[in-house]
């Protein structure tokens, strides 16, 4: 009777770890996915695995509870040999997480209770719990459901609602500015409001600090301007035009022009 018990007892432990260690796989094929396949990772394959996982654990629940399944409950396991040293069967089994079986270990890894920390705080948790009246229980019960069922419809229904708030900003708020409108307005249309700044007048050449600007031909009053120092006999003669042909310069400006750009030239330097 007590060998059929035995032999009863290590089936089952076999059949147990067996599920457990299917278990174990599917759970680390699917963080797997989650740490490296994220990006090609879909809904219907997450949903999959974990029908998968929740399927294995109700697989071991119908072991335990099985009649011919003997009571883990009434069997205990006491520690026969106790040493600092490192074993190397006991870390093979455990997939190096425990590699040695020391005094320190045992009392972590064969507890049947939780551990003292997580009992405390259940029991404050029981006490708040049993403190707190059915009355008060009920109303709390019902908030939280209103809270739930509202963050619900929400998640329901997002792009209705944001429709709906975007609709009624639009009315509310207007995304501009009449008065800002109408003075650009009028500034494009009618000029109201511009500075009325003139450009400078055109500088008399020897006189530092003025820029050397005019309405005439800019381009040939520098270069001449720049070649003043080599031949000081132009200066007065720039200005100068014949009366009757706006815009058109002399011969002899034009030839003082052609003889300073000569004399500027890095090769004639």
């Amino acid at each position: 009777m007590q060998q059929r018990e035995e032999k009863q007892l290590e089936a089952s432990v076999e059949s147990l770890v067996t599920r457990v260690a299917h278990l174990k796989g599917s759970l680390q094929s699917f963080i797997y996915k989650l740490e490296n396949e994220y990006e090609r990772l879909t809904w219907p394959s997450v949903l999959d695995n974990f029908a998968l996982v929740s399927g294995q654990l109700n697989t071991i629940n119908k072991l335990l509870r099985n009649e011919k399944t003997p009571s883990y409950r009434s069997q205990v396991i006491i520690p026969l040999l106790l040493s600092p040293d490192r074993d190397e069967e006991l870390a093979k089994l455990t997939e190096q997480r425990v590699p040695v079986f020391s005094h320190e270990i045992v009392p972590d890894h064969l507890r049947t209770k939780p551990d003292p920390e997580v009992e405390e705080q259940e029991k404050h948790l029981s006490a708040e719990a049993a403190r707190i009246g059915p009355e008060v229980a009920q109303k709390q019960i019902q908030t939280l459901n209103k809270l739930c069922s509202n963050l619900l419809e929400k998640l329901n229904n997002p792009r209705d609602d944001r429709d709906s708030e975007t609709s009624a900003l639009r009315q509310n708020k207007p995304s501009f500015n009449p008065a800002d409108t109408n003075a650009l307005v009028a500034a494009v249309g009618f000029g109201k409001g511009l500075s009325k700044c003139r450009p400078p007048g055109p500088a008399a050449p020897g006189h530092p600090g003025q820029p050397m600007m005019s309405a005439g031909p800019t381009l040939h009053q520098v270069t001449v301007a720049g070649a003043s120092g080599h031949q000081p006999g132009m200066g007065g003669q720039v200005n100068q035009q014949q009366p009757g042909q706006p815009g058109k310069m002399p011969s002899n400006i034009k030839t003082n022009i052609k003889s300073a750009s000569a004399s500027m030239h890095p090769y004639n330097r």
